[in-house]
């Protein structure tokens, strides 16, 4: 992973993302995929399932396709001062880009049964739901966090205001990349990935080291989607500054960030050393 000291003048891009998590024998696993390496956002790294906010994803016929109220949404997501449009459209985008990037559909059928429902070529993600009558599941995401690009963007020259859902991979359905945006997917235990971005096997940027780290103090699916309705999505926006020549990313309660008070378990700094950006004091740092 290469270092990126652009200054990008535009505000961020809302976005969101969908962390998938299922149950096996080994322990909690996580879906992550690899964006194509030419991709102009995190190229060559793992990451989760998301992308930005579309116009339209504001614009689906709510009454006929949600199984919520906005006005629910809105309250799940933890942000007053946001647009009730906006809010929703999040929840819509999250679960588009789902479906897009993993091939997973959070939907029900009109009679109410899980959809598994390839779109008709060249329809929309709305004309799709409408075609054939599906109703998203909103309820199955919960808001997770809210990741805001820092001014120094450090792994990308965009920024974009992410905001992170949590879901149980659907009974039924398989998860698997796309063969054009991603061109890779994997499994892991939180753990597991972060060994592997460790040991060079993966690259992760740091929104997803933290958040892996955040997972990884959970045992079972059941524990994250409980935790994610117990507690608001924390606004995590790191800071970053250069320091004896190296770059630093510092998250709130960190000292030198604006905010004192903690957003995330683990350590409240990244250093970009060894090519990639890793704790202060080592792996298990991740975990402390």
């Amino acid at each position: 992973m290469e270092l990126n000291s652009d200054v990008p003048t535009t505000l961020p891009r809302d976005a969101a993302t969908v962390v998938m998590l299922r149950d096996t024998p080994a322990g909690m696993e996580v879906f992550l995929i690899k964006r194509h390496g030419l991709s102009d956002v995190l190229g060559g790294a793992y990451v989760f399932p998301g992308g930005k906010l579309d116009a339209s994803d504001s614009e689906l016929d709510t009454q006929a396709h949600l199984d919520q109220e906005p006005s629910e949404l809105h309250t799940a997501l933890g942000e007053p001062d946001a647009a009730v449009s906006l809010a929703t459209g999040l929840y819509v985008a999250a679960l588009r880009e789902a479906f897009e990037e993993s091939g997973v559909l959070f939907a029900h059928s009109s009679d109410a049964t899980p959809a598994a429902f390839s779109p008709p070529p060249g329809a929309t993600f709305n004309q799709m739901l409408a075609d054939l009558g599906l109703r998203l599941q909103t309820s199955a995401v919960q808001p997770w966090s809210r990741w805001i690009t820092p001014r120094m963007p450090s792994v990308s020259s965009k920024r974009f205001d992410t905001r992170f859902f949590v879901a149980a991979m659907p009974t039924g359905q398989e998860a698997r990349h796309d063969n054009h945006e991603a061109t890779e997917s994997v499994w892991l235990t939180p753990r597991a990935a972060l060994e592997q971005y460790w040991y060079g096997l993966l690259a992760l940027a740091p929104p997803q080291i933290m958040s892996l780290a955040h997972l990884a103090r959970h045992s079972a699916v059941q524990a994250v989607m409980d935790a994610a309705r117990g507690h608001p999505p924390p606004l995590v926006f790191p800071e970053a500054f250069d320091e004896a020549g190296v770059r630093v990313l510092c998250y709130p309660g960190d000292p030198q960030h604006s905010v004192q008070a903690r957003a995330l378990p683990g350590p409240t700094r990244l250093l970009f050393r060894n090519g990639r950006f890793e704790p202060v004091d080592g792996f298990d740092a991740l975990f402390a």
